[in-house]
C-alpha cells in the first residue's frame, strides 16, 4: 500500500539509505539506468545525488518562464544571489520541461492539463528517488478562475475535485480504473493561509478546487469552439460547484494531490484567481493587474520557504 501524504509538521523519522523513498516501484531497482527522458538527466549520464540531493522544497508550475522568475525571486529571497542572475535551465537540451536550482529549491514546469504534470510528476519523483532526497515538500503554484470570490484570491487547495465533484482522481491502468484521494496536507494548508495573514498583503482563503480536463466545455466556458448546454446549464453548474465548497478551477490540481498521497511527499496547491467565473469567462483585467495577481502565490511560497530556510 502506498504510504499516506506525511504531516510537515511534525517530525519526520529518517529514511533508510536502502529504501528509495518517493516511489514504489520494484522494477526501477532491477534497472541499470534510469533515463528521466523529459529532463534530459539520467541516473548513470548525471550524479544526481550531487546535483539534487539537498534538495527540500520542490515548486511547480505551468510556464517555464514562471518558474524560472520564480527562481530568480527565491535567489534573491534567500539572500544566495540577484533577482537578475542568469540561473541556468538543467534542462535546456529538452523543449518539455524547465528547471531551476536555487539552494534548496527546485522550481520545475510542468505545462498544461493533467497528462503534462503527469509525465513531469513521475519523473520528478523518480529524481528525487535517485538523489537521495529527504523531507521534501512540494507546491504548485498557478492561475486559476475564481468561484464567488474576487479576481486576485489566492485559494490554498484542501481538496482537489473531479467534475462530478467527487475527491479522486481516477485513472485508467490497462483498463482497470483506480482511484486515488486528492485531499492534500491539512497541516500544510493551515500553515500557508498563517503565513498570508502574517505577509497581510492580500486575501487568501482555504478551499476545493475544481480540477477539469478541459479549459472550455469542461468548466463550463460559453466562449469555447462548441457549446451544447445553455447560460443557465453553466450557472447551474458552477453554483453547484460552490455548494460543494469549490472556489476555483484549474487543470492539474487532482493528479498533483493523488501523486502527493501516493508517494508520501506533502504537497500544497496554491493559485490566485484572474476572474470571478459567475461573472464571465473572459480575463478583462490589465496586463498590469495580472502581473500583480500571478505573483501573489510566489510570494506567499517564497515567505514560508524563508522561514523553513532561516531555520536551518
Amino acid at each position: 500500500m502506498a504510504c499516506c501524504n506525511q504531516d510537515p509538521c511534525k517530525k519526520q523519522e529518517k529514511t533508510s539509505q536502502k529504501t528509495c523513498c518517493y516511489v514504489s516501484n520494484p522494477y526501477l531497482a532491477t534497472m541499470k539506468e534510469d533515463v528521466l527522458y523529459h529532463f534530459d538527466l539520467g541516473s548513470k549520464t548525471h550524479d544526481l545525488p550531487a546535483m539534487f540531493g539537498d534538495i527540500k522544497f520542490v515548486c511547480t508550475g505551468g510556464s517555464s518562464w514562471r518558474m524560472k522568475s520564480f527562481a530568480q525571486y527565491m535567489n534573491a529571497l534567500l539572500e544566495l544571489g540577484s533577482a537578475t542572475a542568469d540561473i541556468p535551465d538543467i534542462c535546456a537540451h529538452t523543449d518539455r520541461f524547465s528547471m531551476y536550482k536555487v539552494g534548496p529549491v527546485l522550481a520545475v514546469s510542468h505545462g498544461m492539463g493533467i497528462p503534462s504534470i503527469s509525465i513531469m510528476l513521475n519523473e520528478l519523483l523518480k529524481l528525487l528517488c535517485h538523489a537521495k532526497c529527504t523531507d521534501v515538500t512540494a507546491f504548485r503554484m498557478g492561475t486559476s478562475g475564481g468561484l464567488g470570490v474576487q479576481p486576485g484570491t489566492v485559494v490554498v487547495t484542501r481538496v482537489a475535485m473531479d467534475a462530478c465533484f467527487c475527491p479522486h482522481f481516477e485513472q485508467n491502468v490497462m483498463g482497470t480504473i483506480m482511484s486515488y484521494s486528492t485531499m492534500l496536507n491539512e497541516c500544510l494548508a493551515q500553515e500557508m493561509v498563517k503565513c498570508s495573514k502574517e505577509i497581510n498583503k492580500f486575501n487568501t482563503i482555504l478551499g476545493n478546487t475544481l480540477c477539469t480536463s478541459d479549459f472550455y466545455e469542461g468548466q463550463a466556458r460559453l466562449d469555447g469552439a462548441f457549446c451544447h448546454y445553455t447560460a443557465e446549464d453553466k450557472m447551474n453548474y458552477l453554483h453547484c460547484a460552490i455548494e460543494s465548497g469549490i472556489r476555483n478551477i484549474e487543470m492539474e490540481s487532482a493528479v498533483f494531490a493523488a501523486m502527493c498521497n501516493r508517494s508520501g511527499l506533502p504537497g500544497a496547491v496554491i493559485c490566485v484567481t484572474l476572474l470571478d467565473r459567475l461573472q464571465g469567462d473572459q480575463i478583462s483585467s490589465s496586463h498590469e493587474v495580472l502581473k500583480e495577481y500571478q505573483e501573489r502565490p510566489q510570494t506567499l511560497i517564497g515567505y514560508y520557504i524563508k522561514k523553513k530556510f532561516c531555520k536551518k
